[in-house]
């Protein structure tokens, strides 16, 4: 495949994560991978299959959240529809099979499911294991304050940081160095396929530097390519500054706006990072799909997934890389463009839908 499988594979035979070697991802799939490679020998055609598998189950899940939530935002029928266009939007696209983000969405559904139930421990507890994944996850939480309040949020919050801490805190006691180094590996590598990468002159994929040694942990700061020409702090503030003003005058009253400004957060993060990988349109495609009119979500679910799909693996994996910089500034454009649908539909204060979340 196109995919990470023989990545995460060669990883997982190194050793055990934080302990033996560093890694870029969260403690979760790290763990679930070194698993599935002791479970299966340390045979990497069984690897894959086993992982396949266990994706597609999860992505069968991903499926049934999504048709629970659409039908309490959209009604019966509504729900139905957008379920069966989503699911044959995501069954055939590679980037659910060969990489480990779906893992990761499905729990950011299931977060926004049991958030929508008003279980707010537990959408807390959800939402933790989540972000001990990948971070993405925890990105719901503003928009679950904007539409709970804070108090009820506040649940939600305290709930998520401590599962985080918790897992977080075991590592370091146990492993500081190696799990120092994993925490600042992704961070240090620098910029890749964003319009930062574009000014910094990265014109590369997200891979690591070649001299990266898992088991040395004084690698896991090794750059990839040029440094940065603007800090990510100083866009941190253009960015959040974005967020908080909009936090502030978003109204979040039905299931579609709280999924819509869940977008809006997921949208700024991914226009403020350093990087980006293709696979991220997982993230955004059942927002898309739950929060927008049936028409227009289906047309902006499938651009948004062509785009990526033209970046990679169509052109990228053929060493096509001269098109790289029109392709980043063509997402750049049509995530902005996005960002504004999800925005016009929390700017409004639309009442007639309001959903009952007391």
């Amino acid at each position: 495949s196109y995919g990470d499988f023989w990545n995460f594979f060669s990883l997982a035979g190194q050793g055990s994560p934080f302990w033996d070697v560093w890694v870029e991802f969260p403690p979760l799939f790290p763990f679930l991978s070194r698993g599935i490679y002791l479970l299966t020998g340390g045979r990497e055609h069984a690897y894959i299959y086993l992982s396949a598998i266990f994706f597609s189950a999860i992505q069968a899940g991903s499926v049934y959240l999504f048709q629970r939530i659409a039908e309490m935002a959209w009604g019966k029928d509504g729900g139905q529809h957008r379920a069966i266009v989503y699911a044959l939007l995501i069954v055939g696209l590679f980037y659910g099979w060969t990489y480990f983000d779906c893992l990761a969405v499905f729990l950011t559904l299931l977060g926004i499911y049991i958030a929508a139930r008003s279980q707010h421990n537990t959408a807390g507890v959800v939402l933790g294991v989540g972000g001990l994944t990948k971070w993405f996850p925890v990105l719901i939480l503003p928009a679950i304050w904007k539409w709970i309040g804070w108090k009820k949020a506040l649940q939600q919050i305290v709930s998520a940081l401590i599962i985080i801490i918790l897992v977080w805190g075991a590592l370091f006691i146990t492993s500081p160095t190696l799990t120092r180094a994993s925490l600042i590996s992704q961070g240090a590598k620098g910029s890749w396929e964003s319009i930062w990468a574009l000014a910094d002159g990265n014109l590369h994929t997200g891979n690591f530097n070649p001299a990266a040694n898992r088991l040395d942990p004084a690698t896991a700061s090794l750059p990839a390519g040029n440094p940065a020409l603007i800090s990510p702090w100083i866009t941190l503030v253009i960015f959040g500054g974005i967020g908080l003003v909009l936090f502030w005058k978003a109204k979040v009253h039905t299931i579609q706006q709280f999924i819509a400004f869940s977008g809006i957060t997921f949208l700024l993060f991914f226009l403020w990072s350093p990087g980006y990988s293709p696979q991220w349109v997982l993230y955004l495609i059942p927002l898309v799909l739950l929060s927008l009119e049936s028409s227009r979500s289906i047309l902006v679910g499938l651009v948004i997934l062509f785009v990526n799909l033209l970046e990679w693996p169509l052109l990228l994996s053929r060493g096509l890389f001269q098109y790289l910089p029109a392709l980043i500034i063509l997402r750049t454009c049509i995530y902005i463009l996005v960002a504004m649908l999800f925005a016009s539909s929390v700017l409004k204060d639309d009442l007639s839908l309001k959903e009952g979340v007391e």
